[in-house]
Order: structure tokens, then sequence, then C-alpha cells
């Protein structure tokens, strides 16, 4: 009797053990903290994302937690790259309204996510406008995308990955996407300034961790992809007139020729008759 007492004790005291660990991990997945969640935000989200700040390149987070289903969030975040390919209506109406800059996948673990997830669940603060640094000079942000002037912390010259029209005798690399219209992709000065500070893209980030843009680099650089925008849109602008102006000029010719051909027609057929 004593023995199966001391079993009933055990299996008791073991069975609250069990109820007490499954009752903390439903109430905090995989034991995160707002903190950590914190931690993956600055380091990860917040090149295009504020709290309260309003929209950079993506939307403001603020509340995201109750305008979305968690199940969905958390697959969002995993892997957005897959949620798009498999046509989820609101991830494809997302990447249309924000100038379909699509969110790389950022290689989150599950034990990441759901940190991320109890951080956006309750902030606790909001984050400020973004500082877009001033005073940058365009010509020195091409020599810099160029790589004929180094970055101040050492970083690899853009034009080793991307491209800009009518940059580069050789063109740029092709691994990241064209620049040229970068700041109007990104919403603007906020967002490009934004990137360019924190550079969050996880084919940059181990080429940028030690070596992070400089102010002064990130001034130019903006300034430089500002220009190009300019750039690229005056020549929008220009070319529908430039065909409108070719397409009228070639049906002007063609009505002089069909005014002018029977008349020469007949002046050939006149000079024969003479000779004849």
């Amino acid at each position: 009797m004593q023995i199966l007492r001391r079993l009933s004790i055990s299996c008791l005291l073991i069975g609250a053990l069990l109820l007490t660990t499954v009752s903390l991990v439903r109430a905090n997945p995989f034991y995160q903290t707002e903190a950590e969640g914190e931690g993956i935000f600055q380091q990860k989200c917040v090149g295009c994302h504020t709290l309260g700040g309003g929209k950079l390149v993506g939307p403001d987070l603020l509340g995201v937690t109750e305008r979305r289903e968690p199940g969905w969030l958390r697959s969002f975040i995993s892997a957005p790259d897959q949620v798009l390919t498999s046509g989820d209506p609101l991830a494809l109406q997302l990447l249309q309204e924000n100038n379909n800059v699509k969110m790389p996948n950022l290689g989150l673990t599950a034990a990441e996510v759901e940190a991320l997830l109890v951080f956006l669940k309750n902030p606790g603060a909001t984050t400020g406008p973004v500082n877009i640094p001033t005073g940058g000079k365009p010509d020195a942000g091409e020599r810099l995308f160029t790589g004929e002037t180094g970055l101040a912390n050492g970083g690899t010259g853009c034009i080793a990955c991307h491209s800009v029209a009518g940059v580069g005798t050789l063109g740029g690399g092709n691994l990241g996407p064209d620049l040229t219209q970068v700041l109007t992709r990104y919403g603007g000065e906020a967002g490009l300034a934004s990137a360019l500070a924190s550079l969050p893209f996880p084919t940059m980030g181990p080429v940028f961790a030690d070596h992070p843009l400089s102010i002064a680099d990130q001034a130019d650089l903006l300034a430089f992809f500002n220009q190009t925008s300019q750039r690229s849109q005056a020549a929008a602008d220009i070319t529908p007139w430039f065909w409108g102006a070719g397409i009228a000029g070639a049906l002007a010719l063609f009505g002089l020729m069909l005014i002018s051909w029977p008349r020469q027609r007949i002046s050939i057929s006149d000079r024969l008759r003479k000779k004849a």
C-alpha cells in the first residue's frame, strides 16, 4: 500500500509539472519576450517599416496584429516569397499598394517569428519620423555608386550588384535590381533614407554588417538616386512627345507623297508623248 501511495503521489506531481509547462508554452510560445522581438524589429524591419511613424517602403506596422490574422502574419513573416507565389490575394494587394516592392525572405527562425509577433502585439513605444540626411551631392553619390570613390567604411561599391541607366561604361551587376527608379519604388526620400541607413536585405546584410554606410555616404547616394529618378522621369515624359512627333511627321510625308505622286505621273506621261 505504501508503494502504491508513493507512486500515486509521483504521478500527480509529474502531471502537475506537465500541465504547468504546457500552460507556459501556450502563454508565451518559444519563451520569447518583447525585448527579443524589439531587437529583431530594429535589426530586420526598421529599414522598411515604422510603428506609428507612417508608411515607408512597406506599411506602418502599429496595430498590425489586430488588422491581420495571427496565422497569416506568421506565414507571411516567415516566408513572404512563398505566400506571394501561392497567389494569396492579401499579399498581392499589399504588393500593389507598395509599388511592387517585394518583402524579402529574412530567413527568420520560428522562434524569431514568435518573438517578433509578441513585440508587435505590444510594442510599448512608437518610432519617430525618419531622419533624412541632407547636404548630399549627386556627383559624389555617382562616384560612390560606381566605386570610383570608396565608401567611408570600406563597403563594396553598389555597381558590383546593381545598375543605373546611363551610369558606368560597362553597365552594372545583375545580382540586385536596377536602381534607376529606386527613390520612387521606395516611396520617396524617407523610405530610401531608412533603407540606406540599415540595409535590411538578406544579400546585403553579410556584406555591410561590418561596413555600414556613413551618414555622408547616405546623403550623397540619396542625392544621386534623387537625380536619377528625376532624369528617368523626364525621359519618360519626353518619350510620348517624341513618338507622337515622329508619327505625325511620317503621316505628313506620306500625305505629301500621295498628293505629288499623281502629278509626277502626269508630267512623265506628257513628256513621253511629246518625245513620241
